[in-house]
């Protein structure tokens, strides 16, 4: 089956030869023109993958990859960003948001599809079922259900357990707290009392991990991360 790839970016010309280099390698194509349409469009097709231009008018790209990367419908499509070269830190906000990878404007559409390939396919890697994973002194084994730190076993509740899991899985990329919640609690457009529940746990599991707590990265005003560099 051919991967469908969202074309978001405002600039037509641009888009046509997204629209014609992509399908030219058997990608299916969809495209619009602004942030309002790229979320309504994530949510009807679940694109393979976004590729997101940052300048937008209306709601700029920022603001569409997080909230894509809010929502338990549309948290997992990889994005890969474009961006004008004066934006670096726009650049890094949006790596931080969740998205996978950024190339600058102007950029070679050979280039931007082999990143698109590399992109979907540690997508499908990590779709991989988990069964023994070691980063510095942990070790989870996932068919056993068991961590340990440094050697001595931590024992963690189903919750906190699904939480690293999930955690681990995202492979270093920010999940929200409405995310998590969804995920792993099962409650959907969470209020303030719920996502303090993720709050809690996080704070728990950092007890329990001690001297791998640290990798257990908080980004503020959004969420957390699995940090896998010592």
């Amino acid at each position: 089956m051919k991967e469908s790839i969202l074309i978001v970016e405002d600039e037509k010309d641009i888009v046509k030869m997204l629209d014609y280099n992509l399908k030219k390698e058997g990608f299916k194509t969809s495209a619009v023109y602004d942030g309002e349409d790229a979320l309504d469009t994530a949510n009807k097709e679940c694109p393979d993958l976004i590729v997101l231009d940052l300048m937008l008018p209306g709601m700029d790209g920022l603001e569409v990859c997080k909230a894509l990367k809010s929502a338990s419908k549309t948290a997992a499509i990889p994005i890969i960003m474009l961006t004008a070269k004066g934006q670096e830190t726009d650049k890094i906000v949006g790596l931080e948001l969740g998205a996978d990878d950024y190339m600058t404007k102007p950029f070679s559409p050979r280039e931007l599809i082999a990143r698109i390939k590399a992109v979907i396919r540690r997508g499908k890697d990590k779709d991989k079922p988990l069964e023994v994973v070691r980063i510095g002194g942990l070790k989870i084994d996932f068919l056993k259900i068991s961590v340990t730190v440094k050697d001595k076993p931590v024992e963690l509740t189903a919750k906190e357990f699904e939480l690293l899991k999930t955690l681990i899985k995202a492979k270093g990329r920010v999940l929200s707290r409405d995310y998590l919640l969804d995920n792993i609690w099962g409650f959907d457009n969470a209020v303030e009392i719920q996502t303090r529940t993720v709050d809690v746990h996080i704070r728990t599991l950092r007890q329990k991990l001690k001297s791998e707590a640290k990798r257990i990265v908080t980004v503020k005003n959004y969420g957390y991360r699995f940090e896998y560099e010592d």
